[in-house]
């Protein structure tokens, strides 16, 4: 699936429970912006799985909105966020299980305004990377 340079606004969108499986799906140089943090201005991964592939957020833009990936599965295969931008918006990893695989946010910026959430993750025989990353780097809990 092919998301690349798509903007994400005004309004919710909505994966939850899908399923990608193995090939990539990519969101390089997608923007999630322009909302209040409400269900009204949303994009929701919530109970999404991802397996095996690869799963590209590289270059994305998260402001002014909600990004959900609670409860989500990355099971083997790569997910990126590397030089993503996560500023005035809140993005949440909590509860999602990332397992046998890669997840990197290399030179990923993280400014003071956003919230980025890992509460409840978890992280098992994979790699998390944020070589070159800037900002408030999120604790992995």
């Amino acid at each position: 699936m092919d998301f690349r340079g798509t903007t994400f606004s005004s309004g919710r969108v909505c994966f939850d429970g899908a399923t990608f499986s193995g090939g990539a799906v990519s969101f390089d140089g997608a923007t999630f912006s322009n909302g209040a943090l409400s269900f009204d201005s949303a994009v929701s991964f919530d109970d999404a799985t991802f397996s095996g592939g690869a799963v590209s957020f590289n270059g994305a833009t998260f402001s002014e909105g909600w990004v959900s990936f609670r409860g989500a599965t990355f099971s083997g295969g790569v997910v990126l966020f590397d030089i993503a931008t996560f500023s005035s918006g809140r993005v949440s990893f909590e509860g999602a299980t990332f397992s046998d695989g890669w997840v990197s946010f290399d030179h990923a910026v993280f400014s003071s305004g956003g919230v980025v959430s890992f509460g409840g993750t978890t992280f098992s025989g994979n790699v998390v990377s944020f070589t070159g990353a800037t900002g408030s780097i999120p604790p992995l809990q």
